[in-house]
């Protein structure tokens, strides 16, 4: 036997998510996205490396990101992007992650690939994923321009990195779709505008 969903309900839901989302959408800090685009530019610019890291929905996010960089943000360009997604080498990933620990992920490939004055953007909704921190941190320690793009203002996340874009929502799945437009509003400004 069928069973027969109630339409108006599921509907219902579908309606008051989207306002929601819609509402922490228009949140987006106008002025942190733009200094994001300028950390971007220089790097792109002067030829340094963007490393992208993020856990599940922001490993996702974060590889949308690298890719739309290079491709998009670089099509027809003279002056191409060097982005590259920590969350992207699941077999060096899992390597470190059995061998070493899941907190060395990304820093341990920070540790071959990135140099002074390159950029590590971090994703993180909750502002507290200890492989994220510890990324952060080696890369403050060694002259990369960090940018955390996390949730809720005064993450632990947020207080470590130099620049800082914060959604506030306690709602995990706003937080996410407010992420990955951020990653669309700077990948298309560079396909579109510069």
């Amino acid at each position: 036997m069928a069973v027969a969903w109630p339409k108006t309900d599921l509907t219902t839901y579908v309606r008051a998510y989207r306002q929601k989302s819609l509402r922490v959408l228009e949140t987006i800090p106008e002025r942190e996205i733009a200094a994001l685009i300028e950390v971007l530019e220089t790097a792109r610019n002067h030829s340094r490396q963007v490393f992208v890291c993020g856990n599940g929905g922001s490993a996702a996010t974060a590889s949308h990101l690298a890719a739309g960089l290079c491709k998009e943000g670089s099509w027809e360009r003279e002056t191409r992007f060097r982005a590259f997604s920590l969350s992207d080498n699941v077999s060096w990933m899992t390597a470190l992650a059995n061998d070493i620990d899941y907190a060395s992920i990304f820093v341990e490939q920070l540790k071959n690939h990135a140099r002074a004055d390159d950029v590590l953007i971090a994703l993180s909704g909750s502002g507290n994923s200890a492989n994220i921190l510890r990324a952060v941190e080696w890369a403050n320690r060694h002259g990369l321009l960090t940018v955390a793009i996390t949730g809720r203002p005064g993450t632990k996340l947020g207080r470590l990195a130099r620049e800082v874009i914060s959604i506030d929502s306690p709602h995990i799945g706003h937080i996410e779709e407010a992420h990955f437009l951020i990653q669309h509003l700077v990948t298309y400004y560079f396909a579109e505008m510069a």
